[in-house]
């Protein structure tokens, strides 16, 4: 067996957030792929600092310096929407594979200029739209390929946000700017997007409306209030390329009904697949489904023996998906991870949504 891609993070803190809930357990579920070797945060001591805790043997002061070193086959980043053209173009400017966190671009522009970046050096380019690699999404398409409700009709998603609502953190208050491209169209409902559209095909035309009712937001942490630029309320409606009508709505905060709920209704029955929250790319899916003489729904999970082995948490374990996806793309030259071409398709889907908005 060949030597694990040796790995290295910029953005990595050793006991909170993304990089080490759901990066790091899906890494190591794969260790005979993939060996995380190296760090690089804000500073040197904070590098430092992970490096020690993780005990990664190597720290970097900058992220020039992680994506230079010999000592770096492929480069992740883990930070905020606004570095990634920056950090993921130096990643491959220095011919390292990468996986990139979506949304890939702070808007279209960026996304289409990393991918045609990626593409010219010949790099493997990842985007993190890890809903894709749920195992129950895979199962949900393949019930829908299967014909098991028939002839798609419609489809309808309602969704919580978790934030952009009325009040926030100091910490995720960016998540309420504009100007940073992370926000409930970009996140969690573009995420649910992209396992919609391996469900049921592409998008066609698509009409929304957004709606704020809160144009300032509490930080609690601090007692401060702030201007909020985004949108607490999505709404878009259209159809997809096969005609079946779709409907969406995205909510901030949470709800004390469903907070995902998503239903496909065709000629032969109909699935819903639920969850707690609208991010589809980090909970748990449940689906289920009724068909022909069915008189309520059932239960049509995958086999219990598929989630063996894999992280607990739906979060990693999607990632795991990509990560697994990645490794087969740069040992055998296939093209099943979601790529950076694939996030363009995504990014020019939400251009259209927020440009029908008005946004």
């Amino acid at each position: 067996m060949s030597a694990p891609i040796r790995v290295g993070f910029i953005g990595l803190n050793p006991d909170s957030h993304w990089a080490a809930t759901a990066h790091i357990p899906a890494l190591n579920t794969l260790s005979d792929q993939f060996q995380v070797v190296a760090v690089a945060n804000s500073s040197l001591a904070s590098s430092q600092k992970t490096a020690d805790a993780m005990n990664l043997p190597y720290a970097f002061a900058s992220a020039e310096e992680l994506v230079q070193s010999p000592e770096v086959d492929m480069v992740v980043v883990t930070v905020k929407v606004p570095h990634h053209l920056e950090l993921a173009s130096a990643a491959i400017h220095a011919g390292k594979h990468i996986y990139c966190e979506w949304p890939l671009g702070n808007g279209l522009q960026e996304a289409q200029q990393l991918a045609q970046l990626a593409a010219e050096k010949g790099v493997v380019a990842v985007c993190g739209t890890q809903a894709r690699a749920a195992l129950e999404v895979k199962h949900l398409a393949q019930l829908i390929k299967d014909g098991y409700i028939g002839d798609v009709l419609s489809t309808s998603i309602i969704g919580s946000g978790g934030n952009w609502s009325g009040e926030t953190t100091d910490e995720y208050y960016y998540l309420f700017e504009k100007k940073n491209g992370a926000n409930m169209q970009t996140i969690p409902m573009a995420h649910t997007l992209a396992a919609v559209k391996d469900v049921l095909g592409d998008f066609g035309d698509l009409q929304a409306s957004f709606i704020s009712h809160f144009d300032q937001v509490k930080i609690t942490d601090t007692g401060e209030t702030k201007e909020k630029s985004v949108p607490d309320q999505i709404l878009v409606q259209g159809k997809l390329s096969s005609g079946a009508a779709i409907s969406v709505h995205y909510r901030g905060g949470v709800s004390r009904g469903t907070n995902l709920l998503w239903e496909i209704n065709g000629t032969r029955g109909d699935i819903q697949v639920t969850g707690d929250l609208g991010h589809a790319q980090m909970i748990q899916l449940t689906v289920r489904g009724a068909h022909d003489d069915d008189e309520a729904l059932t239960t049509l999970m995958p086999e219990e023996s598929a989630y063996q082995g894999l992280p607990e948490f739906p979060g990693a374990r999607n990632v795991c998906g990509v990560y697994a996806a990645m490794y087969k793309d740069i040992t055998t030259g296939s093209r099943q991870a979601p790529s950076f071409d694939d996030a363009v398709a995504l990014h020019e889907v939400l251009d259209k949504i927020e440009k029908s908005a008005g946004y």
